[in-house]
């Protein structure tokens, strides 16, 4: 396996594997243990586990669909519609949903992955064949959009978030689809970008999901400045790469109360249609409206 796709290993680390390769094989299977490990542990310890949510919870993905080019290097959208029909999700954020040049033509057939699992596209792009802005596009089930809100995010490269806030059956919810930069720095800046944004707009529940391109826990992270706004940062499960997961690029965030139960979408289908795994999670608007200390009157009285 070339070294390259360990590029998210400390250097030192790096430079014994390439003095001693064989090593690579032992590290591999001891990585792949203590992640089962934790996966384990961690719905063993979740009494709210995927499957079990009550019946106001609303199930929300997030997926970098790479372009619809998957680890077979088949470019296949039909292949990535059926993943999106297996999450079954009432909200999907999607990453690199759009061509990256010219026309930045969607990859998706929004009619037939509406007839297939109800979800429509929010109309948020500046061109017209494009399913979303820099890539990233929002699909809901039911309910109705309030706004939308470009964001354009600092950085050399075109990186941007969609804030889209959306009143569901649940509740009112707003919902933040990014796909972060490449460089620590410039993620600490588009962080930055986001939470000025999030925090001039309403108190409702909001959910930060994409794929935030860090891997780094604590301090060091570039998401740490999340934390006033979301709270404390939970271990997201590994998502990349599909075809071994061995880093938490992709990541579902919600305000205190919000996200209920989050799990890696790991099937035969998922493994090869991107080079990322899809994330699910159930969320509690009820829950996080409490949280904020906001309720909504038709919700007092039910």
């Amino acid at each position: 396996m070339p070294l390259r796709r360990f590029r998210f290993f400390d250097p030192v680390q790096l430079d014994l594997l390439k003095r001693a390769p064989r090593r690579l094989g032992s590290i591999k299977a001891q990585i792949k243990n203590h992640i089962r490990n934790q996966q384990l542990a961690a719905r063993a310890a979740d009494p709210h586990r995927l499957g079990e949510a009550a019946s106001h919870q609303v199930t929300v993905a997030s997926y970098n669909i790479h372009k619809c080019l998957g680890v077979d290097r088949r470019f296949d959208p039909n292949r990535v519609a059926a993943v999106i029909a297996e999450i079954d999700a009432d909200v999907v954020a999607l990453q690199e949903a759009d061509e990256r040049f010219g026309l930045r033509r969607g990859l998706l057939d929004l009619h037939a992955l509406e007839q297939a699992t109800g979800l429509t596209l929010v109309r948020a792009s500046l061109m017209p064949n494009s399913h979303g802005w820099r890539g990233n596009a929002v699909l809901i089930k039911t309910g109705r959009v309030r706004s939308v809100t470009r964001l354009a995010l600092p950085g050399a490269e075109p990186r941007g978030a969609l804030v889209v806030d959306l009143e569901l059956p649940a509740g009112p919810l707003r919902v933040v689809a990014t796909h972060l930069g490449l460089l620590r720095r410039v993620r600490r800046w588009q962080v930055r970008a986001i939470v000025n944004a999030v925090d001039d707009g309403e108190r409702i529940p909001t959910l930060l999901l994409g794929d935030l391109n860090e891997w780094r826990p604590g301090p060091r992270s570039s998401l740490h400045e999340l934390k006033p706004l979301f709270g404390p940062l939970a271990a997201a499960p590994m998502s990349f790469p599909s075809y071994y997961p061995m880093v938490a690029l992709d990541r579902v965030i919600g305000t205190p109360g919000l996200v209920t139960a989050l799990e890696v979408h790991h099937t035969p289908l998922s493994q090869i249609a991107s080079d990322h795994l899809p994330l699910k999670a159930t969320i509690d608007i009820p829950a996080a409206l409490d949280a904020l200390g906001v309720r909504q009157p038709e919700m007092q009285q039910g």
